[in-house]
């Protein structure tokens, strides 16, 4: 990333695809910033240079070419259209002019900065279970681990659980979180607040019936105990932002705790899943 936004003096954006395992580093510039065979040569240089380092990056191929001008507010707005979980939550976008339902919640949520609009299939599992878990007949208590965007906490709020609570180490994150609380007119509904997991003591101040935690599978597996002392006994742990090839180790973590799993989807590269507490 740091050779490109040298060599094109604009911020790049990097998609990885897990499956083959490559990715795909690129950049856009309203005007090249020098001729196109220097910005060539200048980037090879570069790539020999980082594999002189012992860096091992694999085939690299160098594209440079022409896209036609578009109107990017409004790409944004082809691609984020109204989701429905159910007949309970509908997650939409400001500029949608899509009616809920009767009965149902509604959660707006535009794409920003921080991870989570309801499109990816690992946040998308979550709020399917966040409906499916929901008991009116009794409250029930949700914290959000790793929160992003706010999504999921502010869709708890909506469909009335309480108390609820969400953190993020990311400073950035826990801005946009309450941002999109404040949106929702749920800030009086949701705790949200900055908070390390690593750093999280092990002894809980208080225990959850749904947890949710959309985390790396190194940090859902290392701190399985952190997270385990904070659920309340027969409470849901929702657990996300696995891939499907490192699902069967957290599945075995967290079953040598006494949880059951009770849901799984897998969905392109990703497997999410549903567990129960003893």
């Amino acid at each position: 990333m740091a050779l490109l936004e040298d060599s094109v003096v604009q911020p790049p954006s990097v998609y990885t695809d897990a499956d083959p395992q490559t990715a795909v580093v690129s950049a856009y510039c309203p005007k090249l910033p020098r001729p196109e065979n220097d910005l060539r040569v200048g980037l090879r240089s570069g790539l020999k240079q980082i594999q002189q380092c012992g860096l091992n990056i694999g085939p690299a191929r160098i594209m440079i070419e022409k896209v036609r001008r578009e109107d990017w507010a409004e790409s944004w707005r082809k691609h984020f259209r109204p989701l429905e979980i159910g007949g309970a939550l509908l997650i939409t976008p400001s500029w949608s002019h899509r009616c809920p339902r009767p009965g149902q919640a509604v959660v707006v949520m535009d794409p920003g900065l921080s991870f989570g609009t309801g499109q990816h299939p690992t946040t998308a599992f979550c709020l399917e279970e966040i409906v499916a878990c929901r008991q009116i007949v009794r409250r029930q208590s949700f914290l959000d681990i790793g929160t992003g965007s706010g999504i999921l906490a502010i869709a708890a709020a909506k469909l009335g659980y309480q108390p609820v609570r969400a953190f993020d180490f990311d400073a950035a994150a826990v801005r946009v979180a309450k941002a999109n609380a404040r949106r929702n007119r749920v800030t009086k509904r949701i705790r949200i607040f900055r908070q390390d997991l690593v750093r999280w003591p092990l002894r809980p101040d208080a225990k959850f019936d749904v947890i949710c935690a959309n985390l790396t599978e190194d940090l859902l597996v290392e701190q399985s105990r952190r997270i385990l002392n904070r659920l309340q006994p027969r409470g849901t742990l929702i657990l996300a932002g696995i891939l499907k090839t490192q699902f069967a180790r957290v599945q075995r973590t967290y079953a040598a705790a006494g949880l059951k799993l009770i849901a799984t989807r897998p969905e392109k590269e990703w497997q999410s899943g549903a567990f129960a507490a003893p």
